[in-house]
């Protein structure tokens, strides 16, 4: 019983607080406009791209949905950063995916 209800709260927290995304077309549809930065000291969250929606958290962990009923936020990429609500930057290991704008943090939740 006591198990169960540890697995239990681990799924939901994973669930609240996470980023499983959908790139949508228009930017009428999005949740919040991104925009990808050359640099990753211009990005307000540096994130990395995790092959599994069980692997994401709300610290730039990003699992991006084929659908978009599955995410919980709808994104937009823009091309100016003047557009964006959130500036990103792809990194190539999980474990240097982190807030970089904890200001920002917000939208994501």
């Amino acid at each position: 019983m006591f198990l169960s209800l540890i697995f239990f709260l681990k799924a939901l927290t994973n669930e609240a607080f996470s980023q499983k995304v959908f790139s949508c077309d228009s930017k009428y549809d999005a949740d919040i406009k991104v925009f990808v930065c050359d640099s990753k000291y211009d990005a307000d969250l540096w994130v990395y791209k995790v092959s599994s929606s069980y692997d994401v958290n709300n610290d730039g962990l990003w699992f991006f949905c084929d659908n978009k009923y599955d995410a919980k936020k709808k994104i937009y990429f823009v091309d100016s950063k003047y557009d964006a609500d959130l500036l990103i930057f792809f990194v190539e290991s999980k474990y240097d995916a982190k807030w970089n704008d904890m200001s920002k943090k917000y939208l994501i939740y």
